[in-house]
């Protein structure tokens, strides 16, 4: 929906609209750009976790599907970062990186990071042991997940854009998550 988009895109940060179009190193589309449905390596997905990290990302590749493969890396392959506490400062300074202010009504946006943090742990916990990132994520990026919209089966617009939950998790007030 494109709401969600306008209001920051699954992990709270910029437009993500996915209708940029950008390159990873490898020459294809950067994720979530041309296609989300795109398988990308392990190496696609480290890369792009080490420029989120380093606030080298292109902006125009920060879209919906980057925001979900950068939670599954750093949930996977960071673990020594607790996500939940480590994304809100990742994303804030990728945003003033980026140009993107954080403000009450821009940039960083709490309770949608948290919620897909725990929607992407929840993904990747439910998998078998052993599934290798890659996997995993082409499994993400064909799940609801993908679809920016599914975190409004759970809050009202009005609730999930406030001021308040931009700053700070607010629980849903249509229906509970289910992890």
């Amino acid at each position: 929906m494109s709401d969600v988009a306008d209001k920051g895109g699954a992990m709270g940060a910029t437009s993500v609209d996915g209708s940029a179009s950008g390159a990873t190193s490898g020459g294809g589309p950067a994720p979530g750009v041309a296609n989300a449905a795109r398988c990308y390596s392990e190496d696609d997905i480290d890369a792009l976790g080490r420029r989120l990290l380093a606030c080298t990302l292109p902006k125009a590749e920060w879209t919906h599907a980057a925001h979900l493969l950068a939670a599954a890396w750093l949930i996977a392959a960071r673990p020594e970062l607790d996500a939940p506490s480590a994304m809100p400062a990742i994303i804030r300074a990728y945003n003033e990186a980026s140009g993107v202010a954080n403000t009450d009504t821009a940039g960083y946006h709490d309770t949608i990071t948290q919620a897909s943090l725990r929607a992407v742990g929840a993904f990747l916990a439910g998998l078998p042991e052993g599934t290798p990132l890659a996997a995993a994520c082409a499994q993400l990026l064909a799940s609801p997940y993908a679809d920016k919209a599914w975190l409004l089966a759970h809050w009202s617009p009005a609730r999930l854009f406030s001021t308040p939950a931009r700053r700070g998790w607010i629980e849903p007030d249509i229906a509970p998550l289910p992890f």
